[in-house]
């Protein structure tokens, strides 16, 4: 019955069928590939010529823009849905990289109607805003997040480091929804591997077992440290080939991988915190002055990762690649 006072009960959510648009999603991973994460599906679908869409080709693709009615945010919650009805599987050793599963074929196959409820607009002037923290839910506790945000530009300042080079973005993000409070938990978080979580982890742990404990947090299945299917095949053998000093195309062709394909599996070992000295590529491809000049960006002038944001103030006399070279070589020396 009606109780007159919860949210759900005085602000009753309009629902619409999700069909359509979770095909859409489907449809789109299907032909982009499991080598991209939940923003990059969401770019594709809004029609968004980033270079690195340019550098797949995907936005000569079929479903290029076939979203662009919608807005990120509508996106994203299609994706969420997508993944709560396990059509999708995001692999978390991977820097939350996602991929269609057999249940996403097999709903494509054959689509039902998927009912989900619209997120209610609330005005801002005059809006009652609530300081308690988000508990257990999908989203991740903005409260939280704020602290750990607070606290790794503190780390990064002692170690004169940019703050993106401790943790990233959706790593504190995950943090904030899984409440992980040993390091052990920590691993599986979004883009941490062991060497990166035993270098920064034990103030960002310390610090969510303090808000746990204080907020009476009932953290998601108590956090049950997961077993993750081992999926280090390509990782060993290109960590083996760069120890040897093996031209980078060299790896790419022998793991069936474009160039493109192979920064982004090296990217993934370097954000776990693993060393990978790409010196001796970058030396013999790149003229000194030019890896110097990026290599300066990420250190002095970076206010993110971002190769984009890179490119944009670099000007166009870098390519992407070069920029994606250079920032392997920063993490490297600088993060790990």
């Amino acid at each position: 019955k009606n109780c007159g006072m919860c949210d759900n009960c005085l602000n009753p959510k309009e629902q619409f069928d999700a069909k359509e648009y979770i095909e859409n999603v489907l449809e789109t991973l299907g032909v982009i590939g499991g080598k991209f994460k939940s923003e990059y599906l969401v770019e594709v679908i809004l029609g968004r010529t980033t270079p690195l869409i340019k550098s797949y080709k995907h936005d000569e693709i079929e479903q290029f823009g076939s979203g662009q009615d919608k807005d990120a945010k509508f996106w994203n919650s299609i994706i969420r849905q997508a993944l709560i009805n396990e059509f999708i599987d995001k692999d978390i050793e991977n820097y939350g990289l996602i991929s269609i599963n057999k249940s996403g074929l097999g709903y494509l196959a054959n689509p039902k109607s998927i009912m989900v409820s619209k997120d209610n607009e609330y005005p801002e002037e005059g809006a009652a805003v609530s300081s308690a923290p988000v508990r257990g839910g999908a989203a991740a506790d903005d409260v939280l997040l704020a602290m750990l945000k607070d606290l790794r530009k503190d780390v990064a300042k002692k170690l004169g480091l940019p703050p993106f080079v401790v943790f990233q973005e959706p790593s504190l993000e995950d943090m904030a929804t899984q409440y992980p409070i040993t390091l052990e938990e920590l691993y599986n978080i979004t883009g941490v591997g062991v060497g990166k979580a035993e270098k920064y982890g034990i103030k960002f742990t310390e610090l969510i077992k303090i808000y746990v404990e204080e907020n009476e947090i009932n953290r998601p299945q108590d956090m049950v440290v997961k077993s993750v299917v081992n999926k280090s095949g390509n990782k060993v053998y290109i960590i083996q080939s760069i120890d040897r000093k093996m031209d980078l195309y060299d790896i790419a062709v022998a793991k069936g991988l474009n160039f493109q394909e192979l920064l982004t599996e090296i990217e993934v070992i370097l954000n776990s915190g693993t060393k990978l000295n790409i010196d001796y590529y970058i030396n013999e491809v790149m003229d000194e002055d030019k890896m110097e000049d990026i290599y300066e960006y990420f250190c002095e002038d970076a206010e993110n990762d971002s190769v984009d944001s890179a490119m944009d103030e670099l000007g166009g006399d870098f390519t992407e690649e070069e920029i994606r070279l250079v920032r392997l070589k920063f993490f490297n020396e600088k993060g790990n």
